[in-house]
């Protein structure tokens, strides 16, 4: 925590707070979300290996900008091309992490997006 911005420090200690508390498995990986001021990125994880099994983001080469109604539209977008992945990896559960971030605007466009595409939260 090199930071010192206060508010980079208060969502850090909100990271692991959350972070106490949920913890992916094989069978329930964890969908972890962060937002940055342009993008969102979206990454389901293995905690018990530590291996990343699915990714996502705005940034992604299959992502495609059209139509989408500012940055919800496309967080929800994200959501659904996650879930995409996820089905085609063999995972429908997941414990989801909103990264200590309110769970609202784009983060609940996500996770709304990802239970349309038929993961399980």
């Amino acid at each position: 925590m090199a930071k010192t911005n206060p508010k980079t420090i208060a969502r850090a200690k909100r990271v692991s707070r959350i972070r106490k508390k949920i913890s992916g498995t094989s069978e329930r990986p964890r969908l972890r979300v962060f937002k940055s001021n342009k993008h969102i990125y979206a990454q389901i994880i293995d905690d018990a290996s530590g291996h990343t099994m699915v990714t996502m983001s705005t940034l992604d080469k299959e992502y495609e900008p059209g139509g989408d109604k500012g940055k919800t539209g496309a967080a929800k977008k994200v959501g659904e091309m996650l879930a995409a992945r996820a089905k085609a990896a063999g995972i429908s559960k997941v414990v989801f992490d909103r990264g200590g971030s309110v769970y609202h605007g784009r983060v609940k466009s996500l996770s709304e997006g990802a239970r349309e595409g038929g993961l399980e939260f």
